[in-house]
């Protein structure tokens, strides 16, 4: 497993050639939700690499609060479906 992966839509796919991924990378609108009230953003992206430090599923998305006293929390996800779910439970913590 190279650790490197794109989009293909919404679905991940793993990327062996470093270029290619890069490539990719460079260019690719990563962002998944972005919410927005006053000073405090919630943010899910897609990482493109695998924040998986153990076992388990890699994790290639990421939903990280700015501002509030929940700043620079985060949560990782595997799916596309999951980082959406997140980010929404997410922004009902942070918001309400």
């Amino acid at each position: 497993m190279s650790g490197k992966y794109i989009l293909d839509k919404h679905d991940v796919v793993e990327c062996d050639d470093l270029m290619t991924w890069a490539k990719w990378y460079g260019t690719a609108d990563r962002g998944v939700a972005l919410d927005q009230k006053g000073d405090v953003e919630v943010s899910t992206i897609f990482l493109g690499i695998d924040h998986q430090f153990g076992d388990g599923p890699p994790l290639l998305f990421e939903t990280m609060v700015f501002g509030s006293e929940h700043d620079q929390y985060t949560d990782r996800y595997s799916t596309w479906e999951e980082a959406e779910a997140g980010h929404k439970q997410m922004c009902e913590k942070v918001f309400n």
